[in-house]
């Protein structure tokens, strides 16, 4: 009985010295103890709204992020944080998850699929869109769990939106010891990296191995903090989905900006910025309605961006890493360009005319059309390309001169399929008029990304069909390809060359069959470029 009491201790012994640091459901990082309560799901465990920096209310309103504080005991961590305060219209594209809305929001969310926390996978950190107005880490699209199923970490962030991430004041600027105001937001994406470098270990991560991605202002983001020297060494890979801060919601020169932020003191009867910070969060959103002509974007502070985005990639000082970035066929519809006109050569020309003024010859060469359907294509693209299409190739010229590592670009094409409406509530009406029937021309702004997260089951928005779970195999099978590697190619995969001037500037064209091929239309991005530098 001794000898078999013996034995026992010995195993139980052996086998706590081999157990791992990382539990099932708690690890420990940097502040304390995380514990969550979902079940994992096909060997993947969420950690959901684990606080980054403190919450940005009172005086810290319109402060860059302060490091989180510790806590005792355990903290759960197994439902969405608040999503940061927005306003939404009933039809815009969002889907949250979050628990409500408050100024307390830097929250962030983990997915992983490490059994230890010596395994060093992988680290993809992914940006919400949303033009810096609005948005959160917590929709379904970016949901984390199918990338991480894949072996890596997969996070999602909030970040401080409108006013509450982007107000700019003479009284910023004066009590800031950087001299510097606003891009708030860009403030708390830095932390959240910091966040990510110092404590994804513990979750089986490599935190010199972490790629960021977003998807329009989450790609806006990915562009200025590869520029930033805030973030430097945080990341090693870039993943870019519809635009760039070269051109795309560029950054308001400091001065300029805190007269915007005047004009909304007076707006909102405040004489000074103890009394704007002393208003309810409530108030503050709802006097920016009276603020007519006011909006809350990136400033060129001289701290998070010291010059233009321009400027420091053309100098080289950007993080020097792979970057696979590219834009959808139809970011905007035609009627961007041709307004309500009649779909011909001179409305598109006229268009261009009032658009660019001298410097519209180029561009007119560029974007000549004979017939209705030329007329179509090119107004798209043109469309397309003052939105976000022209600014990310702009992104992707500028990091393959000077960036020192390889380019991946693409174009999406796959057209969404037909809109439910949201779960629950009423099928929104059918689509009318002439120009709005019929299937679309191109893949819309936005509409790749449940395709490349692997979430068409998590939007139940959409008739999703089987060639729609064609197109997200592959694009995903890109995009971990090249989180895993800096490079997006790997068995079964058309070949994905990178952009570069010896291939014609090939990319990838990603639809149902998915091929290579050179920039379509590159004369017209040049042109465009030609235009902007007059």
């Amino acid at each position: 009985m001794k000898a078999s009491l013996s034995m026992l201790a010995a195993v139980l012994i052996c086998g706590a010295a081999i157990q791992p640091s990382w539990a099932a459901d708690r690890v420990k990082i940097a502040n304390g103890i995380l514990e969550t309560t979902t079940a994992p799901k096909d060997g993947v465990r969420s950690f959901k709204g684990i606080p980054f920096a403190q919450p940005p209310v009172g005086d810290l309103r319109w402060r860059e992020p302060q490091p989180v504080k510790s806590w005792s005991g355990v903290r759960t961590a197994d439902k969405f944080g608040p999503r940061c305060m927005q306003r939404t219209s009933p039809n815009a594209d969002y889907w949250f998850r979050s628990d409500g809305m408050s100024e307390d929001c830097l929250y962030l969310n983990v997915w992983t699929s490490a059994k230890s926390d010596r395994e060093k996978l992988p680290v993809l950190v992914y940006v919400f869109g949303g033009g810096f107005q609005n948005g959160d880490g917590s929709e379904p699209r970016y949901d984390g769990e199918n990338m991480a199923r894949h072996g890596m970490v997969a996070v999602t962030i909030n970040y401080r939106t409108n006013i509450f991430g982007f107000f700019v004041h003479p009284e910023l600027t004066k009590e800031s010891p950087h001299h510097a105001a606003g891009n708030y937001g860009l403030l708390d994406q830095v932390a959240a990296l910091e966040w990510v470098h110092k404590n994804i270990k513990a979750f089986g991560g490599d935190p010199n191995r972490v790629t960021i991605a977003g998807e329009s202002a989450g790609s806006i983001s990915v562009s200025a903090l590869m520029a930033s020297p805030l973030s430097k060494g945080l990341v090693a890979g870039a993943i870019g989905e519809s635009g760039a801060m070269t051109s795309s919601l560029p950054p308001q020169p400091l001065e300029a900006a805190e007269q915007n932020g005047v004009k909304f003191a007076a707006a909102a009867g405040a004489e000074n910025l103890a009394a704007l910070r002393a208003m309810s969060a409530e108030h503050i959103q709802e006097a920016t309605t009276k603020a007519q002509g006011v909006r809350f974007s990136t400033a060129l502070d001289g701290y998070f961006l010291p010059k233009s985005l321009t400027a420091i990639y053309e100098a080289g000082e950007q993080a020097k890493i792979p970057l696979l970035a590219g834009s959808n066929t139809q970011e905007q519809p035609a009627r961007g360009v041709l307004g309500e006109g009649e779909p011909t050569p001179e409305t598109l020309a006229n268009a261009i005319k009032r658009f660019y003024g001298d410097k519209a010859d180029e561009i007119l060469k560029a974007y000549s059309a004979g017939t209705t359907d030329e007329v179509y294509e090119a107004a798209a693209h043109l469309a397309s390309s003052r939105f976000v299409g022209f600014s990310t190739w702009k992104w992707t010229e500028l990091q393959m001169r000077t960036g020192g590592k390889p380019v991946y670009r693409y174009l999406y094409a796959r057209p969404r399929p037909e809109y439910l409406g949201m779960p629950g509530q009423p099928p929104p009406p059918p689509r009318g008029g002439a120009q709005q029937s019929g299937a679309p021309r191109g893949a819309s702004h936005s509409a790749e990304i449940q395709y490349a997260m692997g979430n068409l089951d998590l939007d139940k928005r959409y008739a999703w069909e089987p060639a729609d779970y064609e197109v997200s195999k592959t694009m995903q099978a890109y995009f971990i390809n090249f989180i895993k590697t800096g490079n997006p190619n790997g068995a079964g995969l058309p070949d994905w060359p990178a952009y570069c001037a010896d291939n014609n500037y090939e990319r990838m064209r990603i639809d149902v069959t998915s091929h290579a091929e050179p920039e379509a239309h590159r004369d017209r991005y040049i042109a465009l470029d030609a235009a902007a530098q007059r």
